[in-house]
């Protein structure tokens, strides 16, 4: 009887250290698909915000467009809009966090993401707005519109 009981016992063990194996795997895969992606101006939501606990989503401003990355069980999903076809950023601040749509000029659905902190909110409109200053001067200065020229 008692070998029948030791027997049981490692058994057990057995399981219970393949169980945490299987939850340390888990925990490293949902850190790695929720890493901070690269870039200088990179905005990640909370995971305590809603629909954000395993994957957050994350917003790059860079220079010439918006990147908007949610990563997913199998894959992501990026959407991206160049400054020229940004037509508002609107910022809706909650208790916690902060909601920002992003509205294009094309008519196509918004960027919504859901979670940012309120400053990261404040700063990813601000420097919207900077690079998109940015963009149209540059444009000026160099003469161009971006239209063909009319023939005389």
């Amino acid at each position: 009887m008692p070998d029948s009981i030791a027997g049981s016992g490692s058994a057990l063990l057995w399981v219970g250290v393949a169980l945490i194996i299987v939850a340390g795997v888990l925990v490293a895969f949902v850190w790695y698909k929720g890493r901070p992606m690269a870039g200088a101006h990179v905005f990640r939501a909370s995971r305590l915000s809603r629909g954000n606990l395993l994957f957050p989503t994350q917003v790059a401003v860079t220079e010439t467009s918006v990147v908007h990355y949610t990563p997913q069980w199998a894959g992501a999903r990026e959407q991206s809009m160049h400054l020229a076809h940004i037509a508002s950023v609107a910022i809706d601040r909650n208790l916690f966090f902060a909601d920002v749509m992003i509205e294009s000029s094309g008519g196509v659905s918004p960027v919504l993401c859901h979670g940012h902190r309120k400053a990261d909110a404040i700063e990813m409109k601000r420097l919207i707005e900077q690079f998109q200053s940015e963009y149209y001067r540059s444009r000026g200065a160099a003469g161009g519109t971006g239209e063909a020229p009319r023939p005389a």
